[in-house]
């Protein structure tokens, strides 16, 4: 009978990697149509709002994940209208969001008399801090935002690249906007736990980012971000767990080290192609 490796002997450990593995596949996946819309900031602003529910959680001594939903969804309805109304100036809209909810955070945080160790694992994630209750909500979560994803895959890609031509088209332009911000903050309140408020956001957009310098289709880039998300996950929690470093920290900077290779490869590549094509011109 095969010993199951020592990583996986321990439940907290269990539960990480399941939690991983969902925010390593919808990170990216929701991250595509977001930095392909030019709104991968949108994904910093949820997920710095989202702290405030968390903080919120816990001062009312009530799971914090709820909360963060909750404030993420409505952050993000706001978010699309403020959009609607500066409509020359989106960022303006990111940026009033962003300072509300960064203020009502620094307050509560003061009233919650949140302990360092307790604030840490807010900003940066702890997996320690995962319950059943919280893997279950995730879980469930989880397989509805894919069953949406791969239900409206077809009216989100024609959004992405042409939203006038969605809209004559027939598709609800501004309902589906909504659903994409909805992900969004779902799937930030899905990645708190395991990566944390402050670093979450960079997994819709790193792996995106290393995706987009191999692929030259869509399809091709959606799942090159997803296997960089997984993998980003599943090399930053081992690393984490082995060497006793901060899984949300290490996750991201795998994620970024991961770019930096692809990026570096297809640097070479392109100058050794370019070096043989020189010969080849030559003879």
């Amino acid at each position: 009978m095969t010993k199951m490796p020592e990583i996986l002997q321990y439940e907290f450990m269990q539960k990480a990697f399941i939690v991983g593995l969902f925010v390593g596949v919808l990170c990216p996946t929701i991250g595509m149509f977001l930095v392909l819309r030019r709104l991968s900031m949108v994904g910093d602003t949820l997920s710095h709002v989202s702290l405030t529910g968390v903080l919120l959680g816990l001062l009312w001594n009530i799971s914090p994940l709820p909360f963060a939903l909750f404030f993420s969804l409505l952050t993000a309805f706001l978010l699309e209208k403020l959009r609607m109304i500066y409509k020359n100036y989106a960022e303006i809209s990111l940026a009033i969001i962003m300072s509300a909810g960064l203020g009502l955070a620094v307050i509560l945080m003061g009233i919650a008399n949140t302990s360092d160790t307790g604030l840490s694992s807010l900003l940066f994630g702890s997996i320690l801090t995962l319950t059943n209750q919280d893997l279950l909500i995730i879980t469930v979560l989880a397989f509805f935002s894919l069953l949406l994803l791969w239900g409206y895959y077809r009216e989100f890609f024609f959004l992405t690249f042409d939203e006038e031509g969605a809209r004559l088209a027939g598709i609800p332009v501004e309902r589906f906007n909504y659903l994409l911000l909805f992900l969004t903050a779902m799937v930030i309140a899905l990645g708190l736990k395991i990566v944390g408020a402050l670093l979450i956001s960079s997994l819709l957009t790193v792996p995106v980012a290393a995706a987009l310098l191999l692929s030259r289709s869509f399809r091709q880039t959606m799942l090159w971000s997803v296997c960089f998300g997984l993998a980003s996950v599943v090399i930053g929690l081992t690393s984490s767990f082995y060497f006793d470093l901060a899984p949300g920290g290490t996750i991201v900077l795998t994620s970024v080290i991961i770019l930096l290779v692809v990026l570096l490869s297809t640097k070479v590549y392109d100058f050794f192609s370019k070096k043989e094509v020189k010969s080849t011109d030559e003879r």
